[in-house]
């Protein structure tokens, strides 16, 4: 399954395997090291704490050698007529303009406009143009949102 990245996006996915793999490994096989010394492992908090976050880390590495392994790089949009991954818009939703950028899941950030193409509101803003209004279901009934522009 490809995950849409931008380069950026995909700096941030290596230097986090980098340091997990480099970092927060050793730093885990320390905290393993030093609760061994503690005795009993079968009521030792500190042993099972730095296990449990052993299998976390390598787990996570696991997701993120993938995603890095699967990336497909999404160039910022410019001067589109529609809405594609890689587009920066702005719309108007309740007397208020708001500009969101569209990302693949892994760099959503809705705080700071930055929209999954996976996710309803993502999904709803795809392939619509200048000019259409596009209306959401969110949990507080329905947001009507005017696209205004597409960067």
């Amino acid at each position: 399954m490809p995950t849409f990245v931008s380069k950026e996006g995909l700096k941030k996915l290596e230097e986090e395997f980098a340091h997990r793999k480099q970092v927060e490994r050793r730093s885990i096989a320390d905290r393993i090291e030093t609760a061994k010394e503690l005795g009993d492992l079968s009521e030792n908090f500190e042993y099972h704490d730095a296990k449990e976050a052993q299998s976390m880390n390598e787990s996570r590495l696991i997701d993120l050698e993938s995603m890095i392994k699967d990336a497909v790089i999404v160039e910022t949009q410019t001067g589109g007529s529609e809405i594609t991954l890689g587009s920066t818009f702005t719309v108007t939703f309740s007397g208020k303009n708001k500009t969101f950028e569209m990302v693949g899941s892994n760099e959503a950030d809705p705080l700071a406009g930055k929209i999954s193409n996976e996710s309803p509101l993502g999904q709803a803003f795809l392939g619509r143009a200048a000019g259409e209004s596009v209306e959401v279901q969110v949990p507080s009934g329905t947001v009507s949102y005017k696209i205004t522009d597409i960067k």
